[in-house]
């Protein structure tokens, strides 16, 4: 089966200086059939004016993935991290047991454009970490790029769930078909240009989630770029033992 969520249908918010379409409930956007899927629980598409940004502020318990489109994002936390992040580079942040970062635009005149993703962990009360990966356009070009992954396979960067995240590239008659396993859940984000998924066409912003499906096809695409992601249906934590 599959649902297509167009990107209008996401919550949104315009706070001046920073304007986010939320894919799941978020903030003051709150939508009890839009919680999450799987354990995939937030994708928000931010924009962040030019020496704005997000102050010192927590979190715990939440594998949270940074994926820039446009511009630049320097992050710094209480772990000794400060790094700029760019385009095809993934970041990632295991908060566990609880982590204080803050997060700014610094490039003068340069809106940023990201996708902020919210995973929730296998584990509970892990140790903070910090991982930052480079992944070529060329890596990524008519094919889908395993960019994120429990076990950190194919140099992704490694998370605490068993999930992977993959992105690609694709344009005019490139074309992939991607084969999911059994009792897996898969949700596609189109990042930008338009794509057909599965004979459903989709454009920058819109979605696509795919349950009791055996294989995605990717094709007919236009300046294209998605996020695919294969989950499982559900999560029930364990607390980590250190």
């Amino acid at each position: 089966m599959k649902h297509k969520r167009l990107s209008q249908d996401r919550g949104y918010g315009d706070h001046g200086w920073l304007k986010s379409f939320h894919s799941f409930s978020f903030a003051d956007y709150h939508d009890p059939q839009f919680m999450g899927f799987g354990p995939l629980r937030v994708i928000n598409e931010d924009w962040i004016a030019s020496g704005k940004g997000f102050g010192t502020h927590g979190h715990r318990d939440m594998e949270i993935i940074t994926y820039i489109l446009e511009g630049e994002l320097a992050h710094e936390d209480n772990m000794g991290n400060g790094k700029a992040i760019y385009p095809n580079e993934v970041q990632r942040m295991s908060a566990g047991k609880g982590v204080m970062h803050s997060e700014f635009n610094h490039a003068p005149n340069q809106t940023t454009h990201l996708l902020q993703i919210w995973i929730q962990p296998d584990l509970l009360g892990v140790n903070p970490s910090y991982e930052q990966t480079l992944f070529p356009s060329a890596e990524k070009r008519g094919k889908l790029r395993l960019v994120a992954s429990p076990d950190g396979a194919d140099g992704s960067v490694t998370i605490h769930s068993n999930t992977k995240l993959f992105a690609g590239l694709f344009d005019g008659a490139e074309t992939t078909n991607y084969i999911l396993e059994n009792n897996r859940l898969a949700y596609v984000h189109v990042a930008r240009g338009q794509v057909h998924i599965n004979d459903e066409i989709l454009q920058a912003g819109d979605a696509l989630m795919l349950t009791e499906e055996t294989s995605i096809v990717i094709n007919q695409a236009q300046d294209c770029e998605i996020l695919l992601f294969d989950l499982p249906p559900r999560v029930i934590p364990q607390q980590a033992t250190h």
